[in-house]
């Protein structure tokens, strides 16, 4: 297959997806701009004319995969769309998608560049627009204050989710520990919102 015709975003996004096919095939140890250009058709000039190594290119693409998996639920309330998104989240983080962000926190411990990349990742992207969408929706809805709609305490299950990553050793977790996390912390803190803000709390 050649690329050569391909321009701009169609080019940017048979990129993205060749090296996320690499860095599942190979892992991010594995994964070379030759291997990478010789998948998506294309040469390593067009590579880094996009992103300027290895990690960008590594973070970029597990950012584009994960990304592509989302979609914002929109059950009738706010509970079911939480319970859903968190489904989903729990469920990308055990696939290979989900190895692949594992891999790379593994090779950031001896790549600060990495490390730094991951971190501004972290930061957005369509998981955390989806949480802020679920609450926007509840919102509209009636369900919750107006104050609920902030980024932090929207992604507060993502926080969570993450915190039982880590202290179980697994990417994924019981489906009961998700409803817990959601009716034990995220539904209290989202209805108490407008109650703070006035200082009745």
């Amino acid at each position: 297959m050649t690329g050569g015709r391909r321009r701009g975003a169609e080019l940017e996004q048979a990129i993205l997806r060749a090296a996320a096919d690499e860095l599942v095939a190979s892992g991010y140890a594995g994964m070379t701009m030759d291997k990478v250009a010789r998948r998506a058709g294309t040469n390593k000039n067009a590579i880094y004319r996009r992103w300027p190594g290895r990690a960008a290119l590594g973070v970029a693409a597990y950012t584009y995969v994960a990304d592509a998996r989302i979609l914002t639920p929109d059950t009738g309330e706010l509970r079911g769309d939480a319970v859903e998104l968190l489904r989903q989240v729990n469920s990308t983080w055990s696939s290979s998608h989900g190895e692949i962000l594992r891999d790379l926190l593994a090779a950031a411990a001896d790549e600060p560049a990495l490390l730094e990349l991951l971190r501004e990742q972290a930061g957005g992207g369509a998981l955390d627009a989806a949480w802020v969408a679920i609450v926007d929706q509840a919102v509209a809805r009636g369900e919750a204050p107006p104050e609920a709609v902030h980024p932090r305490v929207a992604a507060l299950p993502m926080t969570v989710l993450r915190g039982e990553y880590a202290l179980r050793g697994v990417p994924a977790v019981p489906d009961e520990v998700l409803m817990e996390i959601i009716d034990e912390i995220f539904m209290p803190l989202i209805r108490g919102r407008g109650l703070s803000e006035c200082g009745l709390t």
